[in-house]
């Protein structure tokens, strides 16, 4: 449905984008996720006409970008990260002209705006004009426009920007609504928006992708080990010995235990390998009482540190 292949982009002297390549398959959601600065808006951009590539190239449902603009836009909704408002407009004024001029008129507009207000909360903001709306109706009005022609394909930069926590609830849950129907591209700085919507994301940083796949995968990759707590009511030097011939076990670190004559430890192991399991059989053919035995699962943030970090690190090399 999108793909995005070896695009470079340069304003001057600074290279905003190196040689980035993607593809979002229909139906899908993808999370682009990048710090501030890292290229997201300026990659959008791209995909949605607004900028073209220095080299590369762009299709969005088999359609180049610089060939077939108009028609790309009508198969669009775009939520730019600076919202495209009309201060001296009702928000029901503006999302009506919007559908206008998107082609919509009669009882399709009506149906459009009725769907748009719902799925957008802007019930009690509908009549109100746009200057006078707060930062986070601002952006679900933004929102509402990138909706009202009801595309197949959504490019949203930064969507939540500006919502309070409940607000973010419901475009989170919008966003994964469309899932399978729609085909969407978010952005976000903010790691903790992407894995309540999708699995999979694409991280750029410094203008390179640095990273493509499910969040799972990629923690995988990023992390090397998984990391496993244990609580133990026996003796630390007992225990430690006896761990240490754990099959698989690729590091082991004693850490303070929560009372005298326990223990506890950091295990380290493959992602494929049992290392839970594999401690409570023991315990158990010990006879060792368990305090603690869990997983402990790598953030988001973290994952995105060690990608980042490394591939900073793969430059410097080169």
């Amino acid at each position: 449905m999108i793909e995005v292949r070896d695009i470079t982009k340069r304003f001057g002297t600074a290279v905003a984008l190196d040689r980035v390549s993607f593809s979002v398959d229909e139906g899908k959601i993808l999370g682009f996720l990048g710090p501030n600065g890292a290229g997201k808006s300026t990659t959008m951009k791209i995909i949605t006409t607004f900028l073209a590539p220095d080299t590369g190239s762009v299709t969005v449902g088999g359609m180049d970008v610089l060939e077939q603009p108009l028609a790309v836009r009508r198969r669009l909704g775009y939520l730019p990260e600076a919202v495209p408002l009309y201060d001296d407009m009702s928000v029901a004024e503006y999302l009506r002209f919007v559908g206008r001029a998107r082609g919509l008129e009669g009882a399709r507009l009506r149906e459009r705006l009725d769907w748009c207000v719902e799925a957008c909360g802007l019930h009690a903001e509908y009549k109100k004009r746009i200057q006078e709306l707060s930062k986070g109706f601002r952006q679900r009005t933004g929102l509402a426009q990138a909706l009202i022609h009801d595309p197949d394909i959504l490019i949203l930069d930064e969507p939540t920007s500006g919502l309070d926590p409940l607000q973010i609830i419901g475009i989170r849950d919008l966003i994964r609504s469309l899932a399978g129907e729609k085909t969407v591209i978010f952005s976000t700085h903010i790691l903790q928006e992407v894995s309540p919507v999708t699995d999979r994301v694409v991280i750029i940083n410094e203008g390179r992708i640095v990273a493509d796949g499910h969040i799972s995968a990629l923690t995988e990759q990023a992390m090397g080990d998984n990391r496993v707590f244990v609580t133990l009511r026996t003796a630390a030097a007992d225990a430690e010995t006896v761990l240490r011939d754990l099959p698989g076990l690729t590091g082991l670190k004693a850490l303070e235990a929560p009372e005298d004559g326990a223990s506890r430890f950091e295990l380290r192991a493959p992602f494929q390998h049992d290392l839970v399991g594999s401690v409570a059989r023991l315990a158990s053919e010990r006879g060792w009482q368990l305090g603690e035995l869990h997983e402990s699962r790598y953030s988001l943030e973290d994952t995105f540190i060690a990608l980042t970090r490394a591939a900073g690190q793969q430059r410097e090399v080169a």
